[in-house]
């Protein structure tokens, strides 16, 4: 990894981009334990994974204000159920007014229902589990693995979801993305296999040096950097 800035440096700009540090630790979030994070009920990743999904490259708000649909149509997310439904099920849901008529998308609740089911046959154990056991050392591994056997949780999506849920993930969003490759981390796409691992030593040497959480650390990252100034720099 290049030589780049030391986490204190970075932690003190965001703190007086912000107006200070009592600020900042107002706006950063906490992840979930993983023991806590173990007994989320698996429908609420199908939910999330779902939401993400349709909010992608479109308006979150209406996805927001529709979701009461959105459960009652999908069941609650509940795995077994949706598992059981036929085709006409998902067909007649994709015509659905009270939701968003997208058929590629809607059709990803059953492909990510069959993705959950897989690891708890494989694993014996739920896919809370499963998540909250997989390390943040390693995050851009479980980002991969839910692009390759999920559907549509590539790019930002799943990590997104995972992030909401309560996992301890780090984010790419344009402002932490901007400031690695200014910072020498990666080059290129930052979705490259080569990039993704580059970017996650990052994380886990600013998780080294601070002992915070990497939702923390991608927060105070994005604060440091870009238009989100409350107290511009001198």
């Amino acid at each position: 990894m290049p030589k780049v800035e030391k986490f204190e440096k970075v932690y003190q700009r965001a703190c007086k981009r912000k107006g200070g540090e009592a600020e900042l630790k107002k706006l950063l979030k906490k992840p979930k334990s993983a023991k806590t994070l173990a007994k989320v009920d698996d429908s609420r990743f199908l939910a999330e994974f779902t939401k993400k999904v349709f909010q992608s490259g479109f308006v979150w708000r209406v996805v927001e204000n529709k979701w009461p649909d959105f459960e009652k149509t999908f069941l609650d997310f509940d795995i077994q159920r949706l598992l059981m439904q036929p085709d006409e099920f998902y067909e007649k849901a994709a015509r659905n007014p009270a939701i968003i008529r997208n058929f590629p998308k809607v059709k990803t609740v059953r492909e990510n229902a069959y993705m959950i089911h897989d690891v708890r046959e494989r694993q014996g154990s739920t896919f809370a589990a499963f998540v909250a056991e997989w390390p943040a050392s390693d995050m851009v591994g479980l980002w991969d693995y839910l692009k390759k056997h999920g559907s549509r949780l590539g790019g930002n999506t799943g990590p997104y979801a995972l992030r909401t849920l309560g996992k301890d993930t780090f984010l790419l969003s344009w402002d932490v993305e901007h400031y690695l490759k200014g910072e020498g981390v990666f080059d290129g796409a930052s979705s490259s296999k080569r990039s993704r691992a580059s970017i996650q030593a990052y994380f886990n040497e600013m998780h080294a040096q601070s002992g915070l959480s990497y939702t923390q650390i991608s927060q105070i990252v994005s604060y440091s950097f870009g238009d989100n100034v409350v107290f511009p720099e001198d």
